[in-house]
């Protein structure tokens, strides 16, 4: 959507041709909030347009380095680009180090000065999705088999490393019993099978997990709910 006081200037160079649009200060057309977004180590980095107004000729490129190195470097896939984010996963595939993100506009011939990022590593900042769970029913008793997030990068053999790995990872399990319209947390621990017994005969029982990173004291989002009726 235009902002106002574009919408404004371009009435005015409409209903008055005589007006010369200004040319915008080379400071106004910095990109802002210039910040990444991980999740499960995809490292997206995004941004917002500058103050001035924009046409749709704007263009943005991007650049990025690890946290010492002197070089910016020019990320291929993300220059003269008209999009707010950039998909930096591959060029910050050291979960360990920290790196730095930086994107400047050019429009009408003027570039922008660069808006770079706060630091950003991987490891401390990325956050995780629910985990995936299975549910069956065995016998009188319910299965459940649960997976971390897939990590992004694989390792020497061709694989996706586990994320395991790189965290602590443990996992809360819930129990709703529809029928009686209660929740109870069924288990935490790091173990990924869990068999739920003491379940009541002609009830509806839904489960739920999300995971839980002790290093960070931070949780993930819980999972859709994985429903089985007992008989």
């Amino acid at each position: 959507m235009m902002p106002t006081h574009c919408f404004l200037a371009f009435l005015l160079s409409f209903y008055l041709p005589g007006v010369e649009e200004t040319r915008p200060d080379p400071e106004s057309l910095k990109p802002q909030r210039v910040h990444f977004q991980s999740r499960n180590f995809h490292n997206i980095l995004h941004w917002q347009p500058g103050h001035a107004c924009s046409s749709n000729s704007s263009i943005y490129s991007v650049q990025y380095k690890m946290y010492g190195q002197q070089q910016w470097k020019n990320k291929e896939n993300c220059q003269s680009i008209q999009k707010f984010f950039c998909d930096l996963t591959n060029e910050t595939s050291d979960i360990y180090e920290p790196y730095y993100g930086r994107v400047r506009m050019t429009s009408a011939g003027i570039h922008s000065g660069w808006s770079m990022t706060k630091r950003f590593t991987p490891l401390w900042e990325t956050k995780l999705d629910s985990p995936v769970l299975n549910v069956t029913r065995v016998n009188g008793s319910l299965l459940v088999i649960l997976h971390a997030p897939y990590f992004p990068y694989r390792n020497p053999k061709g694989k996706n490393s586990l994320m395991e790995n790189y965290y602590e990872l443990v996992y809360r399990v819930f129990m709703i019993n529809n029928s009686l319209r209660k929740e109870d947390k069924v288990y935490e621990g790091v173990e990924k099978v869990i068999e739920i017994e003491a379940i009541t005969p002609h009830s509806f029982y839904c489960v739920a997990a999300e995971i839980y990173q002790p290093m960070l004291d931070r949780r993930s989002q819980r999972s859709k709910e994985r429903c089985v009726l007992i008989p």
